[in-house]
């Protein structure tokens, strides 16, 4: 069975969007494009290629297809990423049933993007990996697709912008099974899936009467 796996290069306060250039994506005033290029270094590049070890298929948003489209398939033979995402293929979620996939090896994933990467994950291939694609990310966290997470936290604080997490991903428990921190403050981390939820309690095995009124007076 293949895993959904996402990789995320996040700033402090879980912004994902724009990392790689000012113009790569201005929408809603997003001043900030290419926070990520002044941190990275040898360590993110090994992070990088570690995320890339592994056979994997693509999995992009429309909009993240667009700026990969209009980059990789440009970047030269010389390039192993470029070479790397040319030869793969990659599976686009589009609202738009009559847009055209121009670079090669791309499949739309069709009207119902949950069911068919339901489809997907039970059968036998290479894990999918997402790039950017936060639309994408939040139906995938709603739906309980998600696997395993490569994420990189950037010593920035950005303020507004795409996020990796919006409301209603569904409640699940990670286990950080890899971490290291770069020469410019990055954390690199490796999560995969650790079951439910678990929660406990630092209360009073009995509570006191002012927790008890507290209690009452919430809202």
């Amino acid at each position: 069975m293949r895993k959904i796996v996402i990789g995320a290069f996040v700033s402090l306060d879980g912004i994902m969007q724009a990392p790689g250039g000012p113009d790569e994506d201005p929408t809603g005033g997003f001043k900030y494009g290419g926070w990520v290029a002044p941190y990275f270094d040898e360590t993110m590049g090994a992070a990088v290629d570690e995320m890339f070890a592994k056979r994997f298929d693509l999995l992009l948003g429309r909009k993240t297809y667009d700026i990969f489209a209009a980059h990789w398939p440009f970047a030269g033979a010389d390039d192993p990423i470029g070479t790397l995402f040319d030869r793969i293929t990659k599976f686009v979620a589009t609202r738009n049933p009559d847009f055209k996939l121009g670079w090669q090896n791309s499949q739309s994933l069709g009207s119902d993007v949950v069911a068919k990467l339901r489809n997907l994950k039970s059968e036998d291939g290479p894990d999918l990996l997402t790039q950017g694609s936060t639309d994408l990310l939040q139906t995938l966290f709603r739906n309980d697709l998600v696997d395993e997470m490569y994420v990189s936290i950037f010593p920035v604080v950005l303020g507004k912008g795409k996020k990796l997490f919006g409301d209603g991903a569904s409640p699940m428990a990670l286990k950080l099974v890899n971490s290291k921190v770069s020469g410019s403050g990055v954390t690199v981390n490796k999560y995969v899936r650790a079951g439910e939820v678990v929660t406990g309690s630092f209360e009073f095995e009995q509570p006191t009467e002012a927790e008890l009124e507290r209690r009452k007076n919430l809202t």
